[in-house]
């Protein structure tokens, strides 16, 4: 646990990536399925996580992101977007993967099926989507904790028009919005914020005992 603590005192926000180091297949992969294996509402994981490696498009997605440098230079660009058609079909497919993951019946599995289809269909779509949004932040910070554990560099950003991203990646096709974006790989030496110490509220500031 202190090697934990060391190293999320050690990550902070790049501003500025080392655009010459790329991080390895097998440690992206470890990224991968951080994200993968985080906490999600019923284990439903209304999201996609969408990772882009091609220059021209982070160019064209960097445009769309304040000119922001870390959307370019760093080694992986994480697109985290929201389901906007979650439904009872999503459902269903969830039910049929707890069925042939754990070997249960999916007619033994119908009371959770139900209990979730109730949820679903009484959420008005605004209250959907921010939910299933609200899930993408869940995994996010399982990504940066596990990149922080590789000694990985991370900035999570929500400045960026999401518009202009679900446009240029093809997302309102897919029923997908892209809600917050994690740029992945090594910090520049010249990249002054790393010298700074963490400010953050004391235990005593934050935590409330009851």
């Amino acid at each position: 646990m202190s090697t934990l603590l060391e190293n999320l005192n050690w990550r902070y926000a790049t501003k500025k990536f080392d655009a010459t180091k790329k991080i390895s297949e097998s440690d992206l992969n470890t990224l991968k399925e951080a994200v993968r294996l985080a906490a999600s509402s019923y284990g439903l994981q209304p999201f996609k996580v969408v990772i882009v490696e091609n220059p021209e498009l982070r160019e064209k997605l960097k445009a769309e992101a304040w000119g922001q440098t870390q959307i370019t230079d760093a080694s992986h660009l994480f697109i985290f977007a929201n389901d906007l058609n979650l439904d009872s079909k999503s459902v269903e497919a969830y039910i049929k993967n707890i069925s042939e993951t754990r070997g249960v019946p999916t007619d033994a599995l119908g009371g959770f099926s139900d209990m979730m289809n109730n949820v679903i269909s009484n959420l008005s779509n605004e209250a959907k989507n921010i939910w299933t949004s609200k899930q993408t932040y869940i995994a996010l910070g399982t990504l940066l904790s596990a990149a922080a554990e590789l000694k990985i560099d991370t900035t999570p950003m929500e400045g960026f028009s999401p518009a202009a991203f679900n446009e240029i990646l093809g997302f309102d096709k897919l029923g997908l919005n892209a809600v917050v974006v994690a740029t992945i790989g090594y910090r520049h030496d010249e990249d002054d914020s790393q010298h700074y110490k963490k400010v953050r509220k004391s235990q005593e500031e934050l935590f409330i005992t009851l």
